[in-house]
Order: structure tokens, then sequence, then C-alpha cells
């Protein structure tokens, strides 16, 4: 019988951890970045791109205590419009000039060799704020990545991209 009782604390926590994926928000895959590029551009935002690996745990972490809990957050929602790219994969999607091409050529184009990176782009794909490669406090990347967002939205203001 004991045997029997000893299961149900695994099985709960399985349950748990199946319900908290369902729920948690992830970063979208590229697939259009033109189309992206566009749609931020009417909320005078940044296409925010994360370069992460499969194998990156880094990554991982980022995503869970950063990136998706601000994906759930209706502040962000016309502030930033997130991609994420994997330099370990194959996938083909369009690029900014509406082009075929593979994560691994975006990867190199924008010389990303850390992963994770995270790069704030205009419509066309150009880099408007600083750069953020990988993480090394969860603790103060939130500020990191909120004055990042700040700096793009200016620099969309100074293009004449959006209105101040």
């Amino acid at each position: 019988m004991t045997d029997k009782w000893c299961k149900w604390p695994h099985i709960m926590a399985g349950i748990f951890l199946l319900v908290a994926n369902v729920t948690r928000a992830a970063v979208p895959l590229a697939q259009d970045l033109q189309k992206d590029g566009r749609q931020a551009e009417r909320y005078c935002a940044p296409v925010l791109l994360e370069f992460a690996a499969e194998y990156c745990d880094y990554c991982m972490l980022l995503e869970h205590e950063i990136l998706d809990p601000t994906l759930l957050d209706r502040d962000y929602d016309r502030r930033v419009l997130m991609r994420k790219i994997m330099i370990d994969g194959n996938r083909r999607l369009l690029d900014f000039n509406g082009k075929t091409i593979d994560e691994r050529s975006i990867a190199t184009h924008y010389k990303v060799w850390v992963t994770p990176t995270v790069l704030f782009v205009d419509r066309n794909g150009m880099e408007i704020a600083k750069r953020l490669v990988g993480i090394s406090s969860v603790d103060f990347y939130g500020g990191y990545l909120d004055a990042a967002l700040d700096e793009s939205r200016r620099r969309l203001q100074e293009l004449g991209r959006c209105d101040p």
C-alpha cells in the first residue's frame, strides 16, 4: 500500500509541469520577418530577435525567467514583437527583404556566435539598440531589456518611423 501512495507526489508533479507548460507563453519562431517588421512598425516597436540553440541551457533560462513572462504582460503587447531564431536549426523563413533564407544564415548575417543573443531591429532588420549577449544575472536582465526597448523606440522616432 505504501508503494501506491509514493507514486502520487510524482504524478502530481508531472501534472503541474504539464499545466505550467501549457499556460506558459513562448517566444514564437520566426517565419516571416518582413511581415513582422511591418507589424512592429505600426506600434513604433522594435522586433526583438532571440538567437538561441537547442543545447543552450542559458537560452532556456532567459526564456523561462524573462522573455516568456514578458509575453504574458499586456504592457509589452505593443512595445515589442518577439521572434526566436535557432542558430543550430535548418528551418527556412522569409528575411526582412522577403527572401527565403535558413536560420543559420541569418545568424551569420548578424554575426551571432553566442547564445543567447538578443537583437533589437527595425522593419528592415537594422539593429537599433545595443544587443544583449549572454545572460549573467536574471536579476538585472529585465532592466537591461527595458533600457534596450526604450533605446529602440527613441531610435525609431529619430529615424522618422513613428511619432514621438
